[in-house]
């Protein structure tokens, strides 16, 4: 029979926020499957365990995985962890939870802290409905489609950043959403220098420009308030012909239209040619 792999939610940062339930299993398991394992020995220092920490992070081979998943098909229970809050959560622990998933291995969830919570509950702003979009590519086309995500969203949207770069996100949000879009940065959450800090985007950007943060950051955005206006699908045909009446080639056309409308490209080039 498959051994058991445990999900286990670990502090963000005291200590005194690991449940009773996480430390039995941490302390009863035969591994654990850490993002860092220098910084989850402390942890299981501190809960009197003697399993087997097992590296497991976005950069690990495929060999790591299947260490992992042959334990637990010889009947060896496994806890997975991240460096603080929720595996799986803008963390690389989905592809083991998956894997082991798709081989029946039970998946047993030991629930408790999570930045996004934690943020949600002392910024202030609704947290009815929320969108958590992580961490945001540094630059480029994804960059700019995410951030306008965060500017229509109708609902709060919480983001992770690092701390070098939060002036530059809030000065981004601040161009995109609005300059006074209400917001909070929360850093170091159940920390010894835990702070959140309210304000407009553009207030919040002119502080941490001033005064970089420290350690952990999370960043709440409110929302809109209101659904974005829904996009008119667009016409093949009709588009085609405004391309054209425009002088590009058909060839030119076709592409274009594939590109904006979804239509394939020999869907396109026939109905380019067709007209």
């Amino acid at each position: 029979m498959a051994g058991t792999l445990y999900v286990v939610a670990t502090p963000l940062g005291n200590l005194g926020d690991l449940s009773p339930r996480a430390a039995d299993t941490l302390k009863n398991v035969a591994a654990v499957a850490a993002e860092d394992t220098r910084h989850t020995k402390t942890l299981i220092v501190h809960v009197g365990s003697s399993a087997e920490l097992i590296s497991f992070h976005a950069h690990s081979s495929a060999r790591a995985l299947e260490r992992i998943l042959t334990l637990l098909g010889t009947g060896k229970d496994v806890a997975l962890v991240t460096d603080a809050g929720t595996p799986t959560v803008s963390d690389p622990g989905a592809e083991l939870v998956a894997a082991a998933r798709a081989r029946d291995v039970p998946i047993v969830t030991i629930p408790g802290p999570t930045a996004v919570a934690a943020a949600l509950a002392v910024s202030g702003l609704s947290a009815d409905r929320y969108v958590f979009l992580g961490f945001l590519p540094r630059k480029g086309g994804d960059r700019r489609r995410l951030l306008e995500t965060v500017a229509q969203s109708a609902w709060t949207v919480v983001l992770f950043e690092a701390p070098n770069r939060v002036a530059d996100l809030l000065t981004d949000l601040a161009e995109v959403c609005g300059a006074d879009r209400e917001a909070a940065v929360a850093r170091e959450l159940t920390k010894v220098f835990e702070e959140t800090r309210a304000g407009t985007l553009a207030e919040l950007a002119g502080y941490y420009a001033d005064a970089p943060p420290r350690g952990e950051v999370t960043v709440v955005v409110s929302g809109t308030g209101k659904a974005p206006p829904e996009e008119v699908p667009i016409d093949p045909e009709e588009r085609a012909r405004t391309l054209l009446a425009q002088g590009m080639t058909r060839k030119d056309v076709a592409e274009q239209l594939a590109e904006e409308t979804g239509i394939s490209r020999n869907t396109a080039y026939r109905l380019v040619n067709d007209l």
